[in-house]
């Protein structure tokens, strides 16, 4: 087992991990809002915020697939030590991780269906630059708007239109991490 795997937790699991879930649930309640997480030091070429993310939300019972250069040896070997998270197909991810273009096409992740609307994946998108200029959001959570700098407006608005099934977004640069949740319209 290499070092890369060993290292890049929590050093105080439990409190990171509350703290972390916290910025978590604040940018998913807040779309369009900047959060600044850290506390994980995920192999490249998962960001600071990619892989504290995984480090929060992701264990034993939780299927994550990993798209294009994400899926690594590294990467693998550090979220399997790390959160003991299955690896598997995107037919079947709760999370997925990835660039926009590796995730694609979006039809290949579970939506949830009418009776369990939350059996959908959320998306892990890995971007260059992350600001709140671009496409206008409205919805709840939003006072009266927001903007997000978003890599597909129109994929992200038919997603949108399939409320209240539909995948839900985290978008991710360095230690910034921002939510699109399906709930929200893009104008």
């Amino acid at each position: 087992m290499t070092h890369v795997v060993l290292e890049g937790g929590f050093n105080d699991a439990p409190r990171e991990a509350s703290f972390v879930f916290r910025g978590l649930m604040n940018a998913m309640a807040r779309p369009g809002t900047i959060e600044t997480i850290a506390g994980g030091k995920p192999p490249m070429p998962l960001s600071i915020a990619a892989g504290t993310a995984l480090l929060s939300l992701a264990d034993a019972d939780t299927p994550v697939h990993l798209a294009g250069a994400t899926d690594t040896k590294e990467v693998r070997g550090w979220l399997a030590f790390q959160t003991g998270a299955t690896l598997v197909g995107p037919d079947s991810a709760t999370f997925a991780v990835g660039t926009w273009e590796a995730l694609l096409p979006l039809d290949r992740y579970p939506i949830g269906t009418p009776e369990y609307p939350d059996r959908s994946a959320t998306l892990i998108v890995e971007v260059p630059d992350l600001t709140q200029s671009g496409s206008r959001l409205t919805g709840p959570g939003i006072e009266s708007e927001a903007s997000l700098s978003l890599p597909d407006k129109a994929a992200l608005q038919r997603n949108g239109a399939r409320f209240p099934l539909g995948l839900d977004f985290f978008f991710t640069s360095g230690d910034r991490i921002a939510a699109l949740p399906r709930s929200t319209r893009i104008g």
